[in-house]
């Protein structure tokens, strides 16, 4: 019956189509709107909607991300605070080149004061790095165990970094003779870094 009410249709007379019909084609009329609705706006729409979604999400993480840095910022502050302060305490103990001598001498006296004595002291090329600079020193002295312990002790107490490598003690008869490599450190000057820039221009500009 539906396929012969389906032949008879007039397309110019629709109030004579049967309701049965009439229901069917407006079912598929208002879908075919819906469907074209929401793929010429409502898709545009979702597309924005859903950028929009994720915009916001990561200004919201942005905006957490910020406040937890204002919430920690006086901490991070007092650690900037506290890590220049120690920069600045190991920075003292870092003598500047014309301290070099008289450090010399504090390590001279540190080894006479314990009844050392001194074969040899001999400071060797110093060795550069971005803000200081290593000066070896080649040390021999000759003394008792207990007498080269206490220069040692005395060295570490030194206001000013010394430290001791390449310790190599033999017994020369009644006492230990002790060789070892002492290193001390000092910081560069602005003239000093920028000699050591000009160096290294000059290094690159031969490689080139």
């Amino acid at each position: 019956m539906l396929a012969d009410d389906l032949k008879n249709l007039d397309i110019n007379d629709i109030a004579s189509w049967p309701i049965p019909i009439k229901i069917i084609g407006t079912v598929i009329v208002s879908a075919l709107i819906l469907a074209l609705g929401y793929w010429f706006f409502i898709q545009d729409q979702l597309d924005t909607l859903d950028k929009a979604e994720r915009k916001e999400q990561a200004l919201r993480a942005n905006f957490l991300t910020k406040k937890a840095l204002a919430i920690n910022l006086p901490a991070y502050r007092k650690q900037m605070a506290d890590m220049e302060e120690d920069f600045g305490v190991m920075l003292r103990q870092l003598p500047n080149k014309t301290e070099i001598p008289e450090l010399l001498i504090d390590i001279t006296q540190a080894g006479l004061s314990r009844g050392l004595k001194f074969e040899l002291v001999k400071p060797g090329t110093k060795i550069y790095s971005d803000f200081y600079a290593t000066l070896p020193i080649d040390l021999n002295v000759v003394g008792t165990y207990h007498e080269l312990g206490q220069f040692v002790s005395d060295l570490a107490a030194l206001p000013r970094i010394v430290s001791l490598g390449n310790i190599d003690i033999t017994p020369v008869k009644n006492k230990l003779s002790m060789k070892t490599i002492a290193l001390t450190y000092h910081y560069l000057d602005e003239e000093e870094i920028a000699a050591q820039s000009a160096t290294k221009n000059k290094k690159k500009r031969r490689r080139r």
